[in-house]
């Protein structure tokens, strides 16, 4: 499995960007899928992730709290990607994004996959 994201750049203080992220290869089910951000010495923290539930209305997001209201995360599951829409961004949402999924190809297994990360600049 492969995760390839796309969509970061050099954006102002309160302009928007969003992230794309596609994941291919052998997969049965995409169990979680979102993003990470790591800011230059800083751990990596969750930005925000959706669970597949047993049906699309039961998908649940979790958002760490510095982005709520201001980030949404969205999925294409027809094309197993996921969106990260970032609007009123501010200059310490800068950091390199990564995509992270959890993903299935048997009934028995679940495994984490990263995508290559994408820079995100926001300048003040």
């Amino acid at each position: 499995v492969q995760l390839q994201a796309s969509g970061g750049g050099l954006v102002q203080a309160g302009g928007s960007l969003r992230l794309s992220c596609a994941a291919s290869g052998s997969i049965l089910r995409i169990n979680a899928m979102g993003w990470y951000r790591q800011a230059p010495g800083k751990q990596r923290e969750l930005v925000a992730m959706m669970h597949t539930g047993t049906m699309i209305s039961d998908d649940s997001t979790n958002y760490a709290d510095s982005v709520k209201g201001r980030f949404t995360v969205s999925r294409d599951y027809a094309k197993n990607t996921v969106y990260l829409q970032m609007n009123s961004l501010k200059p310490e949402d800068t950091a390199v994004y990564y995509c992270n999924a959890q993903i299935s190809d048997s009934p028995w297994d679940n495994y984490e996959y990263w995508g290559q990360g994408t820079q995100v600049t926001v300048s003040s």
